[in-house]
């Protein structure tokens, strides 16, 4: 693939953008009851992520997946994350000062990614899909095929239960609607990317999907 993007200009990301810096880590702790920590070391798991690994965190947020995919990797990996939110984005750099880790954050929309092309070995994306319109996911997913390199791996994590499932309290927070499992497959494969594992996450509510470049 040819990178057409101009990485000085970003045009304004669309979809929503968490500005409340301050709160967003007591939300994520109150949706995980707590076992954040946990969780990430699940999703850096489920990434398959190895020491000297480059690796993207979409939607980043305040920065602790990042961190925490960048203590995995190691002093020979790379580790970068990007959030629409400037908020967000200063608040990360701090929290990455803090951990003494060397993470890279960018503020930039999801779906004009501000990287060249085939990148990263593996690019995530964590509950961020359902905040964007069916367009703006559409293209988070090009983009994220973009910037992989060749056998690279995107793991996309989002809430959305089986039909008839009892809400749990992701989904109560979140009443905009998730982004079901079949969901998240389509648009991986229909982005290029092969399916290689899928399920739940452990977290009621949450389901992965990895996929491959092809």
């Amino acid at each position: 693939m040819t990178n057409t993007h101009d990485h000085h200009t970003p045009r304004a990301p669309r979809g929503r953008i968490l500005h409340a810096a301050a709160g967003y880590d007591l939300l994520v702790w109150l949706l995980l009851l707590g076992r954040e920590r946990a969780f990430r070391q699940r999703l850096v798991g489920l990434a398959r992520l190895e020491p000297g690994q480059a690796v993207l965190d979409v939607g980043c947020g305040t920065g602790s997946l990042a961190i925490a995919a960048r203590r995995l990797v190691g002093p020979a990996g790379q580790v970068e994350g990007v959030d629409a939110s400037p908020e967000l984005i200063a608040r990360a750099r701090k929290k990455a000062v803090k951990a003494g880790v060397d993470v890279r954050f960018t503020q930039g929309g999801a779906e004009t990614l501000p990287f060249p092309d085939a990148t990263f070995d593996a690019v995530l994306n964590t509950m961020v899909l359902h905040h964007l319109p069916r367009e703006t996911r559409e293209g988070c997913a090009r983009e994220m095929r973009r910037v992989l390199k060749p056998r690279g791996r995107v793991l996309a994590v989002d809430f959305g239960g089986s039909p008839g499932e009892r809400k749990g309290l992701i989904e109560h927070f979140h009443r905009h609607g998730g982004v079901g499992l079949q969901d998240i497959i389509t648009l991986l494969t229909d982005a290029g990317l092969r399916v290689i594992d899928s399920g739940a996450v452990g977290v009621r509510g949450l389901n992965f999907v990895l996929a491959t470049a092809r």
